[in-house]
Order: C-alpha cells, then structure tokens, then sequence
C-alpha cells in the first residue's frame, strides 16, 4: 500500500477525535441527535483547522444508519460504502478549479435526483469563495429552496468574498486556530503511535511552528519523522524548518538591545554567508524577539516558550538586559521590514538597514526610539551617578556653562545631586546619567563648606579646590549677573522667572548679590517661597551664597524728569501740562 502522510492517516473519522471546535461539534452533534438538519452549512476559518474533516464526518453522520454519540458508526452498510469512497451520496466539489457558471448549473440539474444509499446527498463545496459572481448567482436559488434531500456544505478561508446573498442562506460555522497545548497532544499521540521517540522540546517547536493549523503541524511533524533516524530533538526540528543557529540569532538579538549597530551587522553577514534567506533570518529575529517579550513580560515564560533549559537561560539574560521599550521597538522595526522585503530589491541591504535602525535609538527621533534611551537612563541613574567637580577652570572660561568633559562612573547616592546640576546645562550640554561629570567656575572656600556639610548639590563628589578667601573675582562679578540670566533662559524650568528677572538692576555689597526692582508686584513674585529656593539654587551653581531682592524706591520717570527740568528752567512761565 502507497506511503499516506501523518495528516491523512491520522484524519479523524468522528466527532469524538476532532481536536478543538467544541462550539461546533455541539451543534453538529445536537441537529443529528434532535434529526434537525439544515439545508446549508458554511465553515470557514483558518487552513487546517478541521473545516472539509467535520464536513466528511457531519456527511457520513446524516447518512448513518445507527449514528453513535452523533457520530458514524463506522459498522454499516451506508458508512462502509462511505468509507470505500465509492458512494455517490457524498459529492465533494472543488471551486477552485470548478468555479465556472457551467459546473453551477450541472449541480443544480444532478441535485434534483434522490441519494443512492443514504437519506441525503451531500456537496460539500471547497474554496467556496473562488466560484464567479455567475456560479453563485446560478446557484442562489437552488441554495435557498433545495429538495428535501439535499445538504450543502460551504467550505471556505475567505467569507468576506462570498456575496451576502449567500451567507444569509447558511448557517455559519467559524472555525478558530488550535492552542499550542491541543497541538503538542496531538503531536505526541502520532509520535507515539507511529514508535517514535521524541523530546518535549521538539514537540513545542513542531506545534509553534503549526501556528494553529493541525495539518500543517502534522506535516512538519512527518518531516521529522523521516529527518531523524533516532530520538527526535530540539536541533533536528530547527534542521527541518531551516532556521538559522539559535546561538546565532540570540548573539544578533543581544548586540541589537546593547546598541552594538556593529557587531548585529557583523553577525548578520555571517549568518547569511551560511545560505541563509533574507526573509528566513527576518522570520527568526522575530520569532527570538516576541520570545525575549515573553521571558521579560509573562510569569511562567518558561513553561510558555518550553524550550531546552540552556537555550531558555541564554534568551533569560538577554531578556533580563534589556528593557520593554528596546525590546518592542526592534520587533516593531523588523516587522515593517517584514512588509518591505517584498518589494526591496536587494532584500539583504534592507535587512541590515532595519538591524542597524534598531541597534541604534540615539539617530533615531520617533516616540519608541525616546523612550527606549529614556529607559536606558533611568536603569543608569537606579545603577547610581557619580559627579565630580574639577579644580577652578582659568579666568578666561570663568563665563563660559558647565560643558561636559570625559565619562565617569556612577554611584546611586549622587542620582539627585546630578539632577540639579542640570540647572547649569543649556538642552544641548545636558549631561548624559551615565556621567555627569564637569568644569565649572571654582567656588569659595564658603561653597566648600557647604557643601560638605548639606551634600546638597555635590553629594558623593570628588572635593571641591577653594578658592581664594576673597571670594569671586572682580572679573566674576562683573559678568555673574549675565551668566545668571542665561542659566534661567537655558534651563527652561522657569520662563515667567526668566522674564520678571530680565529687568532688574544688580550689584554687589561686598559678597552679597543685590538684585533690585522699582515694580513692587516683580518685587513679591521673586520672594515666593518657591522663586527664592530657585533663584538660590541657581546662583550656588555660580558660586554666590548671598544675596538679596530689594524694592527700588520709584524715582522721576524720563516724562517727569523732562517736565521738572522744564519748569525750572522757565520758572517766571506759566506751564499747563495737559
């Protein structure tokens, strides 16, 4: 006898061995039971689901002489000569090649003679959706009101192309996509019928590689069968489906979380140097990133992903290294490559565009690629800042902002201090967490006590150098009150505080900063609480630890000015002033 595959050995032949659709088992079961059958079924769902298998099954049911549980009995002369295929109660009709106006019309003719055997003819009608608006039309009326014999079964993956007219006419069955588990199951027990042995890893993989088809899992599980002499392994499946090394795919998936554009590109070559396809590689870079989701999102990832403890623990720690938004924001960018490939024409360069896109958030301006580096910067501030001040810069830098000079490490008692070293920094010179490090006026020996004492500001850093006890410079003060305007306009924490300060008038009294106004509303908006602890805050950064906001007595204005100098001026004249 010729070889059959797993998937047409292994047919289920009744309701009972039918995996998954118990909503429409149930049905199925109750019609025969209750002798309610209808006159059209449609079935439509995903391929290899069980869609033409329920329809044969359903047909042989209706037709049995003594149906058990709903389903064929298997035993009588009606179900043997079923089985045989050599009955012609059964008519199995494929549209895809019969989908013509006149094969409509031969139907409509032949469906008006009686069933040879059993109590119905049943068609059943694959691929529905490809007959022509002709076929359906010449078969519409017959659909509605056919002989009392008579049963169709529509079989399709595409309903939303068969016309309305005909889906009101039927009663319509969805067929959904098997869990995995249902699938493993179904797997082991071929496996075990046919004297194969086999790991559960295996099986895992055969079953996600299914999809939620059974025939498609049963065939890749044949495969497999006739691929591995001995026991069936984890390896041997990756070998069938000829995906690449999973140790090659995790080390591209680590350099493109770590943001090393490079090495992804380098390990990228030397997969596909191997004969490795463009869009097979695309597929198992998706495959490993929606894994490393599940390790890093799902509890019980290991038993969801079942796959070899070592192979689990080495995406474990790429998972663990990584943070979500890297994590969706590369399977985002694959995906949309996914889409590209088909109209690329060299699918490798596109390939290697979307892996050095992914591995590189910084080039990168779209909401995912920010929140991806925003995320890398809070893990470096949870790890810890260190700041480190240098020694007093020479005079002629004495004006410039903070600038940022070589990288640091970081320790987690200084993440505050370096957040408000920030209030020195203009957007383009922030400080990256990973090192907040730079040069800066030198302060007073007063700053340095300070600062030892509170560790406000500088907690955790590298000693402050002091200065001379003469305090700031002349140099210093003559320029401090422009470099304390552009610390306001740079920071862009205070714009209303950045323009009431514009128009003061500053001085100094000794070490003390005068800040002075003649509007007496300017005057009580700087000493709020909240603008005096700001305004302080930002003048320590310039080195200055005293100061004060004082009401400017109103003087003449250039109006009254010019009216007094007038009158004296002509003091034996009448002036009105209108």
């Amino acid at each position: 006898m010729a070889y059959l595959a797993f998937y047409r050995t292994f047919r289920p032949t009744a309701f009972d061995e039918v995996v998954r659709q118990e909503h429409i088992v149930r049905i199925l079961r109750n019609q025969i039971e209750s002798d309610k059958i209808g006159h059209a079924y449609l079935f439509c769902g995903p391929r290899g689901t069980g869609k033409t298998t329920l329809a044969k099954i359903f047909a042989r049911a209706i037709n049995c002489q003594s149906p058990v549980n709903g389903s064929p009995c298997g035993k009588c002369a009606t179900c043997r000569a079923l089985a045989s295929g050599a009955a012609l109660d059964i008519s199995e009709i494929d549209a895809a090649s019969n989908n013509g106006v006149d094969e409509m019309r031969d139907l409509r003719e032949k469906v008006q003679y009686p069933p040879v055997n059993g109590r119905y003819k049943v068609y059943i009608i694959d691929e529905v959706h490809m007959l022509t608006q002709s076929a359906f039309n010449a078969v519409l009326k017959t659909l509605e009101e056919p002989p009392a014999h008579a049963v169709f079964i529509l079989a399709t993956t595409e309903p939303q192309k068969i016309p309305a007219t005909i889906l009101s006419r039927c009663m319509r069955f969805d067929f959904k996509l098997i869990p995995q588990s249902d699938l493993e199951q179904l797997i082991k027990s071929v496996f075990d019928r046919t004297g194969k042995e086999y790991e559960e890893e295996a099986v895992a993989a055969i079953a996600r590689a299914g999809n939620g088809s059974a025939r498609d899992s049963l065939s890749i599980a044949d495969m497999c069968a006739s691929y591995s002499q001995g026991k069936l392994t984890y390896d041997d499946v990756n070998a069938v489906l000829g995906k690449a090394d999973f140790q090659a795919i995790g080390e591209i998936a680590s350099a493109i979380v770590s943001r090393n554009a490079g090495e992804a590109l380098t390990l990228c070559e030397q997969v596909l140097s191997t004969g490795k396809g463009v869009g097979v590689l695309l597929r198992d870079l998706l495959s490993y990133f929606n894994s490393l989701a599940i390790a890093k999102m799902c509890r019980g990832s290991d038993k969801i992903l079942n796959l070899p403890a070592e192979k689990y623990a080495a995406l474990k720690a790429v998972a663990d290294g990584a943070d979500g938004h890297s994590i969706l924001r590369a399977t985002e960018i694959l995906s949309s490559t996914e889409g590209a490939l088909r109209y690329a024409v060299d699918g490798a360069i596109t390939l290697e565009n979307a892996i050095i896109k992914a591995a590189m958030p910084q080039a990168d301006y779209d909401i995912e690629a920010l929140l991806s580096r925003i995320a890398a910067l809070e893990k470096a501030v949870k790890e810890g800042v260190k700041v480190t001040v240098k020694a007093a810069q020479a005079q002629a830098n004495a004006a410039q902002p903070v600038r940022r000079t070589d990288v640091a490490p970081v320790t987690a008692s200084t993440s505050a201090a370096a957040e408000k070293l920030k209030v020195g920094l203009s957007p383009s010179e922030e400080p990256s967490p990973f090192a907040v490090q730079g040069e800066r006026s030198a302060p007073s020996q007063r700053a340095q006590a300070e600062t030892s004492s509170q560790g406000s500001l500088f907690e955790g850093a590298a000693p402050v150098q002091p200065a001379a006890i003469g305090s700031l410079s002349e140099a210093d003060k003559a320029t401090l009150f422009g470099r304390f305007i552009k610390l306001f306009r740079t920071t862009r924490r205070n714009a209303v505080l950045f323009t009431l300060c514009c128009d003061l008038e500053s001085s100094f009294e000794g070490d003390t900063f005068i800040l002075s106004t003649p509007v007496e509303a300017v005057y009580k908006s700087l000493n709020r609480e909240d603008n005096r602890a700001f305004i302080a805050e930002t003048l320590k950064t310039l080195g200055v630890f005293e100061y004060e906001i004082r009401l400017k007595p109103r003087g003449e204005d250039k109006y009254e000015k010019a009216v007094n100098e007038l009158k004296r001026n002509f003091s034996g004249t009448d002036i009105t002033i209108k």
